[in-house]
C-alpha cells in the first residue's frame, strides 16, 4: 500500500480522501495569521468595562437572568446545601438556553471545567451539549452557497438534509462531493458573529454585579471568565482558523510521534470564514466501551494514549485539543482516535509553555513555590 505523502507532517488517516502534502499553497491559508491577530485585538473593546451594551440584548439577558436568580432565592436558597448549588445550577442553565447561541457556548465550555467549577455546576451544564435546534435546510443552503460561491448541486453529488449534530455556533451536515469522497460540512448559523459580539458586551457589563452575589460567581472572577470566553469564541467565528488548528495539531502530534490520534484532512479548496468541508471520520461514540471492547479496542491505551499527546503537545509544541470530552473523539475500529472539532484548540507561546512546563515539573517535586510561581507566568 502507497503511504500518503501527507502522514510524513501530520497525523491524518491512512486513506485519504485529499492529500495535504503542500499546505504552504492552501489559498484559505493566506494571511491567516493576520485574520487571527485582528481577532484577537477586537476582544479588549468587546468586554471593555463599563461600554453600554445593545439595550435591547441586555432588558433580555436580564430578564432571564434575572428570573433565574429570583427564582433560586425564593425557592432553593433558604435550604442551602446541596439542595441551593443544585438549584442555581439548574435555573443558570435553564436561562442559558434560553437566551442563545453565546450563553449555550459559555455552558459547554463550563461543562468541561471538572475542578475548576462547582461539580454541580458542570454536570447540569453538560446538558446543554448537542441540544441546539437546527437551522432549517434552506438557511444552510444560503450559507453553504454564499461563501462557497456555487450552487450546493454544483458542489456536492449529496447533501444530507438533517445535521449530524447542531452546537451553538455551527452545524454538522454529512455530504459527498462529486468526485466521490465522503465528507462532513460544517456551517455557521447566520448572524451569529453579531450576536456573539453583542451577548459579549452585554456580559462584560454585567459580570462585575455578579462578584459575591451568587455562590457560583464566589468560586470563580466573572469579569476575567468573560474575557477568556470571549478570546475563545471571538475566534471560533472564522473556520478558517480552525482548520487551521486542524493541521498545527496534526503537525504537532506527528513530530512527537504520537500517531494515536487522528485528525480529519480540511479541503484543499472548500474552506471559508463559515463553511468547512472537511474528511469524514466515523467510529465509535467515546461512551461506547461495551462496542469498543467487543471489538477489541484497548480503552485503557485510548485514555493513556490521550493523556501523552496533551501534555507532550502543550509542552512541546504549545499546541493542543482545548475542548476535550466526549463529543468530540471518535475511536476508529484500529483502536486509534479521531479528534474532532478544533474551534477551541489552546496556544501557549514561549513563556507561557515554559511556565507549564515549570507548572508540571513542580507537581511532580512537590516544590509549591515552583508551581505558584509558574501559575503567575501561566496568567
Amino acid at each position: 500500500m502507497t503511504v500518503p505523502p501527507d502522514l510524513e507532517h501530520g497525523a491524518f488517516s491512512d486513506h485519504p480522501p485529499w492529500v495535504l502534502d503542500r499546505p504552504d499553497d492552501l489559498a484559505w491559508r493566506r494571511g491567516l495569521d493576520l485574520v487571527r491577530e485582528v481577532r484577537r485585538r477586537q476582544v479588549p473593546k468587546l468586554v471593555e468595562p463599563g461600554r453600554r451594551p445593545p439595550l435591547g440584548r441586555l432588558l433580555r439577558v436580564l430578564r432571564h437572568l434575572g428570573l433565574a436568580l429570583g427564582l433560586w432565592a425564593a425557592r432553593e436558597r433558604p435550604r442551602g446545601g446541596e439542595r441551593s448549588r443544585l438549584g442555581i445550577s439548574r435555573r443558570l442553565r435553564v436561562a442559558a438556553e434560553r437566551l442563545g447561541p453565546t450563553y449555550i457556548k459559555l455552558g459547554q465550555i463550563i461543562s468541561s471545567g471538572e475542578g475548576i467549577f462547582p461539580a454541580e455546576l458542570v454536570d447540569e451544564f453538560k446538558k446543554c451539549r448537542d441540544r441546539v435546534p437546527a437551522e432549517p435546510f434552506d438557511v444552510v443552503r444560503r450559507v453553504v452557497e454564499e461563501d462557497l460561491g456555487a450552487r450546493l448541486e454544483d458542489v456536492f453529488a449529496s447533501f444530507d438534509r438533517s445535521p449530524i449534530a447542531a452546537a451553538s455556533i455551527a452545524q454538522v451536515h454529512g455530504a459527498v462531493l462529486h468526485s466521490g469522497e465522503a465528507v462532513v460540512v460544517k456551517v455557521q448559523r447566520p448572524s451569529v458573529g453579531r450576536l456573539v459580539h453583542d451577548d459579549l458586551r452585554v456580559m462584560a457589563w454585567v459580570a462585575p454585579f455578579l462578584v459575591g452575589r451568587i455562590p457560583i460567581a464566589s468560586l470563580a472572577n466573572p469579569p476575567a471568565l468573560v474575557e477568556l470566553f470571549a478570546e475563545t469564541i471571538n475566534e471560533e467565528l472564522d473556520f478558517r482558523l480552525e482548520a487551521e488548528n486542524m493541521l498545527d495539531v496534526a503537525w504537532s502530534l506527528a513530530a512527537l510521534g504520537q500517531r494515536g490520534y487522528v485528525i480529519p484532512r480540511p479541503h484543499p479548496a472548500l474552506v471559508t470564514r463559515r463553511v468547512l468541508v472537511m474528511e469524514r471520520l466515523d467510529g465509535f461514540a467515546f461512551d461506547d466501551v461495551a462496542g469498543m471492547v467487543e471489538a477489541g479496542v484497548d480503552t485503557y491505551g485510548i485514555v493513556r494514549t490521550g493523556m501523552i499527546a496533551f501534555l507532550e503537545g502543550a509542552m512541546m509544541h504549545g499546541v493542543f485539543h482545548g475542548d476535550l470530552h466526549g463529543g468530540n473523539l471518535r475511536v476508529l475500529p484500529d483502536g486509534r482516535t479521531a479528534l474532532l472539532d478544533f474551534g477551541i484548540t489552546g496556544r501557549l507561546e514561549e513563556r507561557r509553555r515554559l511556565a507549564f512546563l515549570r507548572l508540571l515539573m513542580g507537581a511532580t517535586m512537590n516544590d509549591v513555590a515552583g508551581q505558584l510561581a509558574a501559575l503567575r507566568d501561566l496568567g
